[in-house]
């Protein structure tokens, strides 16, 4: 749905998750392509993060009454607390462990707001209940999001989906640090106009999993298949290099209702293998049914698999804003390089 600590407010224009300084993509050997299985449904992802973004102020109830450091120090909702007293913080427990072995009256704490970074000085508050330190700040380590999964690689025991990097506001890829990756039921689709990407909306199955994130790179997301993940209903489907690829009639599978994917017709109306953005292909949502239900291609959808002549061609990465019949897709070579 990212390298500049940020929460993810967009994925590009569909992660609602969501969904790195520097974009990473290490090249390996291809997946067995007769391992692979067909995607198309949803997946609701909780990525863990090195960002740590101050989502509320609180008070802290002390043996002279409430106060909140950070209030009083000018800690604001939406800064990004890079380090105290010199350290990293690179989760919510840093915070903790950092203000509970250092026996300081202040302390420095490092705040990246609108671009740029200052320091303050805060004096924790001692919680009476605990009598632990702390700042007055609820944070935030994590993201969430709903996305496609692309493909299920058996053999390699891997899954990759999105077929984008999930970034930050000034589309930076975002480091993870892990994550879970649950199966996902889509309730409602909030229809894409011109100028307004549509959504998907969905409730992760928090008890069925589909695997382990690892990796968030400019592909998409790929993870560790769950060792129970049953592929027992699923189409198994060969790779087609986008040297093949014919302009002209295909179909993408998605979800817009539920968890099973049904099939669209669209057409590849440009192939582009050099893209350095990993926009290889232009396509057209044609299916009227997709068209009336969701106006084309809403958030959500990215790592839908594109499929010709019944060979796995690629995955849905990106809508026009101004026209969400329209958008952009990776060749799956790119996606099978990845890992």
């Amino acid at each position: 749905m990212l390298f500049r600590k940020n929460i993810v407010r967009t994925f590009l224009i569909f992660a609602a998750v969501i969904l790195c300084s520097l974009t990473f993509c290490p090249l390996t050997a291809s997946a067995e392509t007769s391992s692979l299985y067909l995607g198309g449904f949803p997946a609701g992802f909780t990525l863990n993060t090195t960002t740590v973004e101050v989502i509320g102020i609180c008070d802290v109830i002390t043996k002279d009454g409430m106060r909140s450091p950070a209030r009083e120090s000018g800690i604001k909702t939406g800064d990004i607390i890079e380090k105290i007293n010199g350290t990293d913080v690179n989760s919510a427990d840093d915070i903790n462990s950092i203000l509970a072995e250092k026996d300081y009256k202040k302390f420095n704490v490092e705040v990246l707001r609108g671009g740029e970074i200052f320091i303050v000085d805060i004096n924790p508050a001692t919680d009476l209940s605990t009598g632990s330190k702390r700042l007055g700040v609820l944070v935030k380590d994590s993201l969430n999001g709903v996305g496609t999964v692309t493909y299920i690689d058996k053999a390699n025991k891997k899954f990759a989906s999105l077929g984008h990097p999930v970034a930050d506001i000034n589309n930076n890829l975002i480091p993870i640090t892990g994550g879970n990756v649950f199966n996902c039921l889509i309730y409602d689709v909030k229809k894409g106009v011109r100028g307004t990407p549509g959504e998907l909306r969905g409730a992760f199955e928090n008890g069925s999993m589909i695997g382990k994130a690892t990796l968030n790179c400019a592909c998409g997301i790929f993870g560790d298949l769950s060792d129970g993940f049953d592929t027992s209903k699923l189409t198994r489907i060969e790779k087609c290099p986008i040297e093949e690829v014919k302009i002209g009639k295909a179909c993408i599978y998605t979800t817009i209702r539920g968890n099973e994917p049904a099939k669209y017709e669209i057409s590849i109306v440009k192939t582009d293998k050099h893209n350095k953005d990993n926009r290889n292909f232009v396509i057209k949502i044609d299916d009227e049914r997709l068209l009336q239900k969701s106006g084309g291609i809403v958030q959500g959808m990215s790592g839908s698999p594109i499929v010709q002549n019944g060979k796995l061609v690629g995955a849905v990465t990106h809508v026009f804003i101004n026209d969400p019949t329209r958008g952009y897709g990776i060749a799956i070579d790119k996606m099978l390089s990845s890992y």
